[in-house]
């Protein structure tokens, strides 16, 4: 029996390599899990302020038990050129029902995929603010402490930042999500910032 072998020209064509703008396979969907697991953030620290689960937010602090839900965080800044207005902020009855609106409408809206642009947005300028409330440029606190911080400008605030961008970018809402049923509405359509 005689073996079989390839000539140069019996070669099979090359598949096509990407080309720019090309995803890779399965790219759509790791876009979804990261869209859904950046919501899914927003949405629990939402759920743990409200109630108190005993994580970030023990029961006795909880929203529903009278408890601020920016007076801890925004009340221990110690840190930045922001500290005093931050400090005016913490326990505020605006701050707190912007701050848990915020968590709430980022996180459903991201986690279902609809109004990524406009999550993309308000959670970038929440997540700079608390950035700028942790100030990681500063190694030491106002009181001569070490400040904890670990990296000068990029923590988790700017990565989550920059998740919600990229998955906004992408369509991340589309997959797994109600995205492509958001942008048939009409009033989507006819303001695409809606999307």
């Amino acid at each position: 029996m005689r073996r079989r072998t390839m000539s140069v020209k019996e070669r099979p064509a090359a598949s096509p390599s990407p080309g720019v703008g090309d995803r890779p396979a399965g790219a759509d969907q790791w876009f979804a899990v990261l869209r859904i697991a950046t919501g899914l953030i927003f949405v629990w620290a939402f759920v743990d302020k409200l109630f108190g689960f005993g994580y970030a937010t023990p029961a006795a602090k909880s929203w529903l038990s009278g408890g601020s839900p920016t007076k801890g965080f925004l009340g221990n800044v110690e840190v930045g050129p922001f500290q005093s207005m931050f400090h005016a902020w913490a326990g505020a009855p605006w701050a707190d029902w912007l701050f848990m609106l915020a968590l709430l409408g980022i996180g459903a809206a991201v986690t279902l995929g609809v109004a990524m642009r406009l999550s993309a947005v308000a959670g970038t300028v929440l997540l700079v603010m608390m950035w700028a409330a942790e100030w990681p440029l500063a190694t030491l606190t106002a009181a001569g402490k070490p400040s904890g911080s670990t990296n000068p400008l990029i923590d988790y605030h700017i990565i989550f930042a920059l998740v919600l961008i990229v998955a906004a970018l992408f369509g991340a809402g589309r997959t797994w999500g109600l995205g492509r049923q958001w942008e048939k509405l009409a009033v989507v359509r006819a303001n695409p910032w809606l999307r």
